[in-house]
This record gives structure tokens, C-alpha cells and sequence, in this order.
């Protein structure tokens, strides 16, 4: 009889640790499902990428850049035409 039991026993965790590693293989390949779908989602969607983004996000701040110094460089030469004291 305790043999017959250890064997019951010995079967029952070798179908357990078959059942986890079906769960493990089923929930890696909805993982890789998922990730497929959002990546065709998104392409669809034409996201843009992080590299993308940054390089707009870094031309975006030249340019605001370049224009502060063009405006300021405007307000001086508009200084140098209209001195303060001919105003008036």
C-alpha cells in the first residue's frame, strides 16, 4: 500500500509539473501574441518611434533657440534705427 501511494504521489507531481510548464508555454506564447498585435496596432496607428521623437524634440529646441536669438538680435537693430531719445 505505501508504495502504491508514494507511486499515486509521484504521478500526481509529475502531471503537476507537466501541467506548470504547459502554463508557462501558454502564457510565454500569449505574451508573444499580445506583443505581436500591439506592434502591428501601432504601426497602423503610425507612432512614431522613441529615436524619432527625440530627434524632432532636439530640432524643436534648436529652432526655438535659433528664433531667441534672431528676435533678439531683431529688438537690437530695430534699437539701433529708433534710438530713445529721437522719439519725441
Amino acid at each position: 500500500m505505501t508504495q502504491t501511494t508514494s507511486r499515486i504521489f509521484d504521478d500526481f507531481a509529475r502531471l503537476m509539473n507537466d501541467a506548470a510548464g504547459v502554463a508557462t508555454g501558454v502564457r510565454r506564447e500569449a505574451e508573444n501574441v499580445m506583443r505581436a498585435q500591439a506592434e502591428r496596432v501601432l504601426r497602423e496607428l503610425d507612432v512614431v518611434t522613441r529615436e524619432e521623437f527625440e530627434t524632432v524634440k532636439e530640432l524643436a529646441a534648436a529652432a526655438r533657440e535659433e528664433n531667441e536669438r534672431l528676435e533678439a538680435r531683431i529688438a537690437a537693430l530695430e534699437a539701433r534705427l529708433n534710438p530713445p531719445d529721437s522719439l519725441g
